[in-house]
């Protein structure tokens, strides 16, 4: 197994399981464990090969990262009830995820583009995507809305490993580089509550009240 194959398989496990946690949240069925599983482990890679325009996607030239996913979500289900803090380990997974996913998104990018751009967009796209798309399907505030850094850990990831092996560090010098970056940037986030600075003036009008404003104008 390539250490790429290795990062695949890990964020995809990952993933599946913070979504698998997320079902368990929602007291859902075994079906819903395998399709929040299955969502967020495989959403991330979907949308990036989508853009990168390789089809088929990933997952349906491996059918075994389907079954990565499937297993994690059972497993879940039938362990969720043992841990008290699920939403915290639910959180950490998916910092681990993201610094797995960051790079593997970058490398991806890099080698069909060789653009360090779209290598640095598609290693963020790939870690944050299966997020977003596991609170959309909760109905539960998205991570991106939480204050503390997220997208920048996965740009910075994604920047470091393609920085480092555009200098010929080597790939898993490179890597590991990148996985670390990503990690301690949102492990110190969601630990310590590192944020970017936030927009500060007054926030814009209720969408409502607009509407009625834009009509009186007229």
């Amino acid at each position: 197994m390539t250490l790429m194959m290795m990062l695949d398989y890990v964020g995809v496990a990952l993933f599946a399981a913070t979504g698998a946690l997320a079902a368990s949240r929602k007291q859902l069925d075994l079906i819903g464990f395998l399709f929040f599983a299955a969502a967020t482990g495989l959403g991330g890679g979907t949308l990036r090969d989508l853009v990168l325009g390789r089809t088929p996607v990933f997952w349906v030239l491996d059918p075994t990262y389907i079954l990565v996913a499937t297993m994690v979500g059972v497993i879940v289900f039938f362990t969720a009830h043992r841990i008290e803090w699920r939403y915290r380990l639910l959180i950490w997974l998916d910092a681990i995820g993201l610094a797995a996913y960051s790079v593997l998104g970058a490398a991806k990018g890099l080698d069909a583009t060789g653009s360090a751009t779209i290598a640095i967009v598609t290693g963020a796209m790939t870690a944050t995507f299966g997020g977003i798309l596991r609170d959309l399907l909760a109905n539960e505030a998205s991570v991106l809305l939480r204050p503390e850094i997220y997208i920048t850990s996965a740009l910075a990831g994604a920047a470091g490993y393609t920085a480092a092996y555009s200098l010929e560090f080597g790939l898993w010098t490179s890597s590991a580089l990148g996985v670390c970056i990503a990690f301690a940037l949102r492990g110190g986030a969601i630990h310590y509550g590192w944020t970017l600075p936030r927009y500060r003036p007054r926030p814009g009008r209720d969408a409502e009240e607009a509407l009625r404003g834009k009509k009186r104008e007229d």
